[in-house]
């Protein structure tokens, strides 16, 4: 049996599988209670998390600034017996090709995309209600201020995957009107969103605009200085995917004369920002430290996830969510 790029799924072994887990111990204790009955290995704080025994069938990791510094080729009898790698992020980037190639992968897609939304809708509505300029700390003559609101504006997605599809479901219960470039066609009306035929009308048209693309060769630094030129005036731009996608040179050329309102930025990149940085301190820009993923039940549907597809492999069964290499994601 293949999965869907054409490998074949793996077989089980004449021994329980062994899962090295780099998630905690919380994770691990649900994976050892799993009816297979698998040897959990736990790696806690991995100096580097491709380093693995080589009876090890399964990798459970999560992006740790340490896949950064993987080597550019693979190490030496690499993957020995590795057959699957589940991540809990939804972007593959920081983790090497050689990985992504040599072993199948899952991803954490979808898991945040809750999370995500809901922390987009909390920035667009702190921008519009402007909730740092009108708390007070002293007593102020009241309705000194004109608010905005969500009602009537448009709302441009850059990106329309699972975290597209939850914002703009709670968009339609703003009454905004919602736009949406995507890579893959549309091969079905969607009631939700009205396709957008470019990245430059997206921009000419929104209001708000939400970066939620997968980061590729093809997307790095896509929100360059002459797509932010086309934007419409006031426009508050909002990156929850990751930093490089955006040239925050530009960005900040683009608040600096006017043509952007504001920039609600979860990633950035470098991450952190060096001290510093003009972000920091600019009154049109707000910066969250990439936790827009983040709620009291992440690490619960994670487990859930990983427990679902180790099922399915458990059993030599497809698991959906396969990274596709040649799209990079």
């Amino acid at each position: 049996m293949t999965d869907h790029t054409g490998r074949s799924l793996p077989s089980a072994p004449d021994r329980p599988f062994v899962v090295v887990n780099q998630l905690g111990p919380g994770i691990g204790d649900r994976i050892a209670a799993h009816p297979s009955h698998p040897t959990v290995i736990a790696d806690p704080g991995p100096d580097e998390p491709w380093v693995v025994p080589p009876e090890a069938d399964v990798l459970l990791t999560r992006p740790h600034p340490a896949w950064r510094n993987a080597p550019k080729k693979a190490p030496p009898g690499w993957p020995h017996g590795l057959k699957w790698v589940q991540v809990a992020s939804a972007g593959v980037d920081i983790y090497p090709d050689w990985l992504k190639r040599d072993v199948m992968m899952t991803t954490g897609r979808g898991i945040a995309a809750t999370p995500i939304a809901e922390y987009v809708f909390a920035v667009m509505l702190a921008y519009e209600k402007r909730l740092d300029k009108i708390t007070i700390h002293e007593p102020m003559p009241p309705y000194g201020f004109g608010l905005g609101g969500l009602a009537g504006k448009t709302l441009g997605l850059f990106g329309y995957g699972a975290i597209g599809r939850e914002v703009a479901r709670r968009a339609a219960a703003f009454d905004m009107t919602v736009l949406a470039v995507r890579r893959s066609p549309w091969t079905e009306p969607d009631p939700l969103v009205t396709p957008c035929a470019t990245p430059q009308a997206l921009f000419a048209a929104s209001d708000h605009l939400v970066v939620a693309l997968p980061t590729t060769a093809e997307t790095d630094g896509i929100v360059n200085a002459d797509l932010l030129a086309q934007a419409k005036p006031g426009l508050h731009l909002v990156n929850i995917a990751r930093g490089s996608l955006v040239d925050q040179a530009a960005l900040l050329d683009a608040l600096d004369n006017g043509r952007l309102g504001g920039a609600s930025l979860d990633v950035t990149w470098p991450e952190p920002l060096p001290a510093g940085h003009p972000f920091y301190t600019h009154p049109k820009v707000r910066i969250t430290p990439h936790v827009s993923y983040s709620d009291e039940g992440f690490d619960g549907r994670l487990v859930e996830r990983f427990v679902t597809n180790f099922d399915l492999f458990v059993k030599g069964e497809p698991i959906p969510g396969i990274v596709d290499v040649d799209r990079g994601y």
